[in-house]
């Protein structure tokens, strides 16, 4: 049974920085890529990065662009999201996802099989 499982959400302040971390299971052949997506009170879902499973390739949503890090530790089974000078506008529950083919558009939502429960970040003064 695949489970994705989140954690390393909390409050902190403007400029702060939180770690999320993602530990996968189940996976018989692994997946084609992991990715980290969030939803805001109001908003709808955004994809804020992505990595390939093979080469470790990423890509990160704009608003994101230099201040998140997606990375890996595969003896760990684990996948993590470092955020740096956080913003209010960062608050949001945060998901890891798995998609186990190639993607036209990495953060295409359907295209993603399996997602966690999310785990909340909140960034306020």
């Amino acid at each position: 049974q695949v489970q994705l499982v989140e954690s390393g959400g909390g409050l902190v302040q403007p400029g702060g920085s939180l770690t999320l971390s993602c530990v996968t299971s189940g996976f018989t052949s692994g997946y084609y890529a992991v990715a980290w997506f969030r939803r805001a009170p109001g908003k709808e879902r955004e994809g804020v990065s992505w990595l390939k499973s093979s080469d470790g390739s990423t890509a990160y949503g704009d608003s994101v662009k230099g201040r998140f890090t997606i990375s890996r530790d595969n003896g760990k089974n684990t996948v993590f999201l470092r955020m740096n000078s956080l913003r209010p506008e960062d608050t949001a529950v945060y998901y890891c996802a798995t998609a186990s083919g190639r993607l036209g558009y990495v953060f295409e939502v359907s295209e993603y099989d399996y997602w966690g429960r999310g785990t909340q970040g909140t960034v306020s003064s």
